[in-house]
């Protein structure tokens, strides 16, 4: 039997095929490549024990032919990246929602413990920090798109908990915050490697809005240990884990610290969010968890400091 991961194909879910590999294990990678891109896997392509399948998982006749031949799934399928869930809300709700259920409805069949990827957006516009696993959501206005997103990420969670407390599957709710690393791309509104981008470039570096706002990255070899350490635990199912660094900074910092670490002439450009999303946006000032539950469980702890991060992108970057 083999582990799925859908998303397979995509920046985090190819570095988690790429630790279960070589943890021995028979991989099946599942990915529509919307947003994936087979140059992602393509050192796994001759492994015998890696499979990968192009597929949606909107499509339960396709997805539920796969997961029969599993015995656990990494949902990591979904839309990803603030410009993308903006530019294409419909989209981004079908996905996240609709593959989601389709996944746990088929794994429900043989009972096969699924992860679901779910994101810092789930708590919205909350303001008390440090965000913990049962925080309220605040959510702004129907007609703001962020705000779809993060409510088709909360309805992801609400599926995986009521099918864990109705239907005894084994589900673990994982909520990620800011994950960065090699072969991340910065064409959906991911900062770090927009950013080094533009520096490497000498262009300017974009800042959206103030840049007095902060948020806290986590390397993607930090994650995917997490991820792991997590679905093999026999005490994580039906419960709730944030995924994230306490390594607080703010955006105008982290383009002066890019700016230093490749050693770019580039200037700091301020832009409206307006400009970049549209009327309506609205951002969140400060994303800091609480990663006490998780530390607890499977003594997780960020090895990979900002400095690092920052150099590993910057080093991918300049390799391709």
């Amino acid at each position: 039997m083999a582990i799925l991961v859908t998303g397979g194909a995509g920046f985090i879910g190819s570095h988690l095929c790429d630790s279960l590999i070589k943890k021995n294990k028979k991989v099946i990678a599942f990915d529509d490549l919307s947003t994936g891109s087979m140059d992602n896997i393509s050192q796994l392509i001759n492994e015998p024990d890696f499979q990968f399948i192009k597929g949606s998982i909107c499509d339960y006749n396709e997805i539920n032919e796969i997961i029969i031949e599993c015995d656990m799934i990494y949902h990591l399928g979904a839309s990803v990246g603030v410009k993308l869930v903006v530019d294409k809300p419909l989209e981004s709700l079908e996905n996240n929602v609709v593959g989601t259920e389709n996944v746990l409805k088929s794994a429900l069949t043989g009972n096969k413990k699924v992860l679901i990827t779910s994101s810092s957006e789930v708590y919205g516009k909350n303001n008390n920090v440090p965000f913990s696993e049962d925080n309220d959501r605040v959510f702004g206005s129907v007609f703001s798109n962020r705000w779809g997103y993060a409510l088709s990420k909360s309805m992801d969670e609400f599926l995986a908990i009521n099918y864990y407390t109705e239907k005894n599957l084994e589900t673990v709710v994982v909520r990620l915050f800011n994950t960065v690393g090699p072969r991340q791309t910065g064409e959906y509104g991911m900062v770090i490697p927009r950013l080094v981008k533009q520096a490497l470039n000498n262009n300017d570096l974009t800042i959206y809005g103030t840049g007095k706002q902060s948020r806290c990255f986590t390397h993607v070899n930090d994650v995917v240990s997490g991820l792991i350490n997590l679905m093999e635990s026999n005490k994580s199912s039906g419960e709730v884990f944030n995924i994230g660094s306490n390594d607080e900074i703010t955006i105008i910092d982290l383009a002066n610290k890019i700016k230093m670490l490749t050693n770019s002439n580039s200037k700091i450009r301020f832009l409206n969010y307006n400009e970049v999303y549209g009327e309506n946006f609205e951002d969140m000032q400060r994303r800091l968890p609480d990663i006490s539950k998780i530390s607890n469980l499977i003594n997780f702890k960020p090895q990979k400091n900002i400095d690092k991060i920052i150099m590993d992108v910057r080093d991918y970057i300049i390799s391709k």
